[in-house]
């Protein structure tokens, strides 16, 4: 049985609230989707960092191919290689590549759930595969946290979304695992937006009603959200390894 805790905004976690639990950090337009996207396509390794002139010093330390990938205000930083949307990370691109990551929301997210004990990174395009691991980590009792990283300090739609999405498929074996009130409200956001038509298309039309999709339609950058969209599409979870400071 797990216990399921989900925050729809990183800024409103209590202090502490991941320690020594599994956190789940969610950014799904666009940061956490385009993680998973880049280890699956061959990148060998994720290392998320908080500032930009960090990310820089990082990448210069590093030996081996190394590529800067990170946004502020949805857009490429100056003098990366790569910005934050996932049709970028092509295996052409990222394969056998380490990429230096920050962006506005997803990699501080990441950085308030440094106390947990296991952190992943989850999305809709991985929500099976987030809820898999989620269960082998926790054996047979544990607890799991869903961290929403949100827009500019505000709760959007599609994290909480994607939160209900990783419930939703987390149920699929029958466990009688405990949620608290917002996680159930996530759960139940997800399956009435996918319950009628096509599910992409249903979840897309959400996204452009949300702060972040609204952003991306504004920048011209519309067509990541069919891809951040797609359930199930990637069977690659990110996971922190505390030796190396990166996803694997």
């Amino acid at each position: 049985m797990i216990h399921w805790h989900a925050h729809d905004l990183y800024h409103r976690m209590p202090a502490q609230a991941t320690a020594g639990d599994i956190a789940v950090v969610i950014d799904v337009l666009r940061a956490s989707t385009t993680m998973a996207t880049a280890l699956a396509h061959g990148a060998t390794r994720i290392v998320p960092v908080a500032d930009v002139d960090e990310a820089r010093r990082r990448a210069a330390a590093m030996t081996g191919p190394v590529l800067l990938g990170g946004e502020r205000g949805g857009v490429r930083i100056p003098g990366f290689d790569l910005g934050n949307s996932p049709l970028e990370y092509t295996p052409e691109r990222v394969a056998g590549s380490t990429v230096v990551m920050t962006t506005t929301n997803g990699t501080a997210a990441l950085h308030a759930c440094r106390d947990a004990g296991e952190i992943l990174v989850g999305a809709i395009v991985n929500r099976t595969a987030v809820a898999e691991w989620v269960r082998r980590l926790a054996g047979q009792s544990g607890r799991a946290h869903l961290v929403c990283a949100g827009t500019d300090g505000l709760v959007t739609a599609e994290d909480v979304l994607a939160a209900g999405a990783i419930l939703d498929a987390a149920s699929d074996d029958g466990r009688d695992d405990v949620l608290d009130d917002v996680a159930r409200a996530a759960l139940e956001f997800f399956r009435r937006t996918v319950s009628s038509g096509d599910a992409t298309l249903a979840i897309v039309d959400e996204f452009r009603r949300s702060p972040g999709g609204a952003n991306l339609v504004a920048l011209g950058m519309e067509g990541d959200l069919p891809v951040a969209a797609a359930i199930d599409a990637i069977p690659v979870v990110p996971r922190f390894d505390a030796a190396s400071g990166g996803l694997n």
